[in-house]
């Protein structure tokens, strides 16, 4: 019995083609979760954004996440497919779990570090 999972897809795609070609492009691919009896939940294009750092020395990328369901074996070949095409520059697959417990901890630090920051304040005053 095959499990089928949420999951999160993040794809980068490379700044110099037309951004309104992206869901397109990225249909392509997803047309393996279909295929294959997935489903395909959302695409959400985001547009260009800077890169934390170059990427094929582009300091620029085309940002879209998809949610789609599936099993486990199609997730890995979409992500397979999509590192293969040139202009997909980074890919991200995750489990919805895993993403909804990665933005839960990236909360819970950024709540820690904001609550040191108003502390330091206090504790500076005092010494």
């Amino acid at each position: 019995m095959t499990h089928i999972h949420q999951y999160e897809l993040m794809v980068i795609v490379n700044p110099e083609i037309d951004e309104r070609t992206v869901p397109a492009t990225l249909d392509k691919f997803l047309a393996v979760i279909t295929n294959d009896g997935g489903s395909i939940e959302n695409v959400d294009v985001w547009g260009r954004r800077r890169l934390a750092y170059e990427i094929q020395k582009k300091t620029e990328g085309i940002y879209a996440v998809v949610n789609f369901t599936s099993t486990s074996d199609t997730a890995q070949e979409l992500d397979r497919q999509l590192k293969l095409n040139e202009q997909i520059m980074r890919t991200k697959v995750l489990r919805a779990e895993e993403a909804i417990a990665m933005v839960a901890a990236e909360a819970k630090r950024s709540e820690e570090k904001a609550a040191r920051k108003a502390a330091a304040p206090a504790r500076a005053a005092k010494a």
